[in-house]
């Protein structure tokens, strides 16, 4: 409620950026000092195991909050199950132009363009090693925006070995709308060679440093059909995809509360927040109807609530990550919603999550 209440008007008046930069410097602050009592929760013990980890809780936070990796141990400590930083890519890029994130409280939405903004791979990396969160960590990983989509494997490949030792998973992102051409990625052909190689090489390293290889999963968009969801959920069972991570932002308007007018004056961007809740579990619902429930699948889009959660694991998501929830409902966000889906399991009358995955799932989209 002080959050609501009192913090948020006070970030909401400054540049959505500004806010963000602010917002991870102050849990640098607080979470390493003598206020860190005050802001870490338990993240509780629900015994997950997903694609070969232990998670604490379901709850994750999105990549695209924490890029470079510099308060993943102190967002750990707000009672996150897992963390997913990112997106990095293989060298530092600045991101585009600036203003480039946009808030539509209305909506409870955010618009934004960053385009991979990063300290590029490597030194991400190097972050992670001195303030590693003591939960799962995933990092994200994209194609660079000056490298051609024809050499977007050894792009790939490059951040991939950057963070293999500190990451617990990593992501392959081929769905944001904002890098040019990069859901040409999606397209099968090339889908399938990108995972392909990543694997190949994930096998290799494993074999190297005598480790098991690491889950690789995949993130999608939402603008997608039926079809185009069908085939990469064959490529990812064939490529030995650990899971798949659905969605990313759309880039879709439709049904907006905000005046068309303030919403064209953003300019392009990925949407996420409230307006995705609904097309994200038509697309977990879809995928888990078609891979018989064989592919985890990390729900996000729109989740402020546990209900919203509740939701997005009745549709066959296993795991559940969120980003802008987290901004609008604040930092005690993951602590509220792991103490719903409590009750709501003993409401339903289920003892766990696993029992619940997947119980309303449809193949809605056509």
């Amino acid at each position: 409620m002080i959050y609501r209440s009192l913090l948020r008007p006070i970030l909401f008046r400054l540049p959505p950026e500004t806010a963000h930069e602010l917002a991870l410097h102050s849990l640098k602050f607080l979470g390493g000092g003598p206020f860190k009592k005050i802001f870490t929760s338990q993240r509780g013990n629900f015994g997950l195991k997903r694609f070969g980890l232990e998670f604490d809780n379901p709850i994750g936070l999105a990549a695209g909050f924490d890029k470079n990796g510099v308060a993943a141990q102190f967002l750990a400590a707000l009672g996150f199950g897992f963390i997913e930083v990112g997106t990095v890519t293989s060298e530092p890029q600045p991101g585009n132009p600036k203003p480039r994130v946009f808030r539509l409280p209305r909506d409870r939405a955010l618009i934004n363009r960053l385009g991979f903004n990063n300290h590029g791979a490597v030194r991400v990396a190097s972050t992670i090693r001195k303030h590693r969160p003591d939960c799962v960590l995933g990092v994200n990983i994209g194609k660079s925006r000056s490298v051609a989509i024809e050499q977007a494997i050894p792009d790939y490949l490059s951040s991939f070995e950057a963070v293999y030792e500190v990451a617990d998973y990593v992501a392959v992102n081929v769905s944001s709308p904002n890098t040019p051409n990069l859901r040409e990625l999606q397209e099968s052909e090339r889908l399938e060679d990108l995972l392909q190689s990543i694997q190949e090489r994930n096998n290799e390293l494993a074999q190297t440093r005598s480790a098991s290889p690491r889950p690789i999963l995949l993130k999608i968009a939402p603008d997608l059909n039926r079809a185009q969801i069908e085939a990469i959920v064959d490529i990812a069972l064939r490529a030995n995809v650990s899971g798949i991570i659905a969605t990313n932002t759309t880039i879709s308007r439709d049904g907006l509360q905000t005046p068309a007018s303030r919403v064209q004056a953003c300019g392009a961007g990925g949407l996420s927040g409230a307006p995705l809740r609904q097309p994200s579990n038509q697309i977990i619902s879809l995928i888990y109807h078609i891979a018989h429930g064989k592919l985890p699948i990390i729900g996000v889009g729109g989740i402020f609530s546990a209900e919203d959660a509740w939701e997005k694991i009745c549709a066959g998501a296993s795991l559940i990550q969120l980003y802008t929830g987290f901004v609008y409902e604040g930092p005690a966000i993951a602590r509220h919603i792991n103490e719903g889906l409590l009750e709501i399991f003993k409401r339903e009358g289920f003892a766990s999550i696993d029992q619940a995955v997947g119980c309303r799932s449809t193949a809605a989209i056509r």
